[in-house]
């Protein structure tokens, strides 16, 4: 558990001081007459993650955490098989939205995560899978315009900016 607990905490720090050098390519500070500048939120938000990493690197090498001085391996068999059961059905489903979408994508992944893992009815499944992505379809494609990746299924939303916008 130390080293796992130490390696996270090492990456945690390194992908925070990543984010506040990108996001340091706008301003961070407060700007005259608009208020705080683009790369405020996030810089400030990585400054903390990256404090908070390195206080939990701190507390780590001390022995002061309790997975520090945890002998046990970080993932026994049944934890890794359950996090591969997530894990890799959810990479093939982001995969997929360059192909099908994120309105078919997602539904897919959430079909298999509720009736298959999850062991939930079909009607529930099938009520969340699909009015999830339709709630989402609304909610970013027409209300804030904010356009979702469609991939190849995207000539069968035209019909509904016709109507909707």
């Amino acid at each position: 558990m130390k080293k796992a607990e130490i390696v996270m905490t090492l990456m945690m720090a390194a992908f925070s001081a990543y984010l506040m050098w990108k996001s340091a390519e706008l301003s961070v500070g407060w700007v005259e007459d608009e208020g705080p500048g683009g790369g405020a939120w996030p810089f400030w938000l990585s400054a903390i993650m990256f404090g908070t990493s390195v206080w939990s690197l701190i507390r780590c090498v001390r022995g002061a955490s309790l997975p520090s001085q945890s002998d046990e391996p970080f993932m026994d068999d049944f934890a890794l098989r359950s996090f591969l059961q997530v894990a890799v059905p959810l990479g093939i489903a982001l995969a997929l939205i360059h192909v099908v979408g994120i309105y078919f994508s997602i539904p897919l992944f959430m079909i298999y995560y509720m009736r298959f893992l999850g062991k939930h009815k079909w009607p529930l499944t099938l009520a969340v899978s699909i009015s999830t992505p339709v709630v989402t379809f609304f909610f970013f494609d027409i209300a804030l315009r904010i356009v979702l990746p469609k991939g190849y299924t995207e000539p069968m939303f035209y019909p509904l900016y016709d109507i909707f916008l």
